[in-house]
């Protein structure tokens, strides 16, 4: 990376607006000269939520706008599209970034295999290079270093076959992690929970929600987030 000047920002990073996609922001940014030019997000196009989290696109919107950097949008039909339709719609989103200049796309897989070697290869397909800052580095620190460096998170979506639906909705914070059962992983790997976040230091300014309405979502147990412009705190402040 000796080539790559400190002030270029030719990084695409998978946001999720999760602790994850956050955490491979502030890992990056604090260890290496590259930086972030650009988000790339995937909500599914008939509920305008993100995959998998259940956020709203305005939230995620109003995150990129705090972290300064321009997003941008794939839309998918469902929340587990075929392969061949995600990676159409993938294409459709990233070339034109790519033609733009932006040479890597960032991703913040943590160990699971398969899910990496696929994206990387769909990604390498189209012309990026893949960087996976957070590959199989301790879960425990990574989800002490979220915490220790001020970053704040909502729980929005628990799958209640690994993880109790009561833990959904609740801040990710050290009670949430030492409330944790000893199976489940501190960073929810394996999709045992999903998060939001709403403010750390690469944030200029806050995006404070609160909980609303608990539902199931298929297979998920998911909380619908309102603005909440006076209070960070959920409506479950006791539960975590």
């Amino acid at each position: 990376m000796s080539d790559v000047s400190p002030s270029r920002k030719d990084l695409v990073l998978l946001w999720s607006g999760g602790k994850d996609a956050t955490l491979a922001l502030d890992v990056l940014h604090s260890q290496s000269p590259r930086r972030v030019g650009a988000l790339l997000t995937t909500v599914v196009e008939d509920t305008g939520r993100v995959t998998a989290h259940d956020t709203p696109l305005q939230f995620v919107e109003r995150q990129a706008n705090a972290l300064d950097l321009p997003l941008h949008v794939m839309r998918v039909p469902s929340s587990m599209p075929p392969n061949d339709v995600y990676e159409a719609r993938l294409a459709s989103a990233l070339t034109p970034l790519l033609e733009e200049g932006f040479s890597t796309v960032v991703t913040g897989d943590l160990f699971l295999e398969d899910v990496r070697d696929y994206r990387q290869r769909v990604l390498e397909s189209l012309g990026a290079t893949v960087l996976v800052p957070l590959w199989q580095r301790d879960t425990a620190w990574l989800a002490r270093r979220f915490l220790e460096r001020g970053y704040r998170a909502v729980v929005t979506a628990v799958d209640p076959t690994q993880l109790d639906g009561s833990f959904v909705g609740r801040d990710y914070d050290q009670s949430f992690l030492d409330d944790l059962p000893e199976e489940v992983d501190p960073c929810g790997e394996h999709g045992a929970f999903h998060t939001f976040v709403t403010d750390g230091p690469a944030f200029r300014t806050p995006i404070p929600v609160a909980v609303q309405d608990v539902a199931q979502e298929g297979r998920m147990r998911t909380v619908q987030l309102v603005p909440a412009e006076n209070s960070f705190s959920t409506d479950q402040d006791s539960a975590g």
